[in-house]
């Protein structure tokens, strides 16, 4: 696995930021993003998602090849994130530990909704296809290209 892209929001609503590199806090996740030190929710440290599912959802619909749009932090390639639950990983050297499945929400179903295909059923296209949270196990620079190793 490799990553192809980074971002981060800074607050909730706000547009997505591009990075070439983040600094990852154990514990706390990506800093500066709107997620950064909160535990209100399992894995809120850092959400991946496979470029693989987006793009193929984007190609069936239809829609402009635009990754961003899934809202999550790092943009994979090359590696079934669902199987990444439960266990722990390495990536760029920092180890991380996979929550559970970053399931769509409303809002990802409106922003990718088109006449034919309303938010909900944009929602359950993407059931299990939509990503990965994780805690951050080791702090470090989170960058472009890194790659993944199975033992962590």
């Amino acid at each position: 696995m490799t990553i192809e892209r980074i971002f981060t929001r800074p607050a909730s609503g706000s547009p997505q930021t591009e990075y070439k590199s983040v600094c990852i806090v154990a514990g706390k996740g990506i800093e500066g993003d709107r997620y950064y030190d909160k535990h209100d929710e399992p894995g809120q440290n850092i959400t991946f998602v496979e470029a693989e599912e987006i793009e193929a959802f984007l190609t069936e619909q239809g829609l402009p090849g635009d990754l961003s749009i899934s809202g999550r932090n790092v943009i994979t390639r090359g590696i079934r994130l669902n199987e990444l639950v439960g266990q722990e990983f390495t990536l760029g050297g920092l180890r991380f530990r996979g929550v559970e499945l970053c399931e769509p929400c409303l809002g990802l179903g409106e922003k990718l909704a088109t006449p034919t295909l309303p938010p909900p059923k944009v929602v359950k296209c993407l059931v299990h296809k939509a990503g990965l949270r994780a805690d951050a196990l080791s702090s470090g620079e989170l960058a472009l290209g890194a790659t993944f190793n199975n033992a962590a």
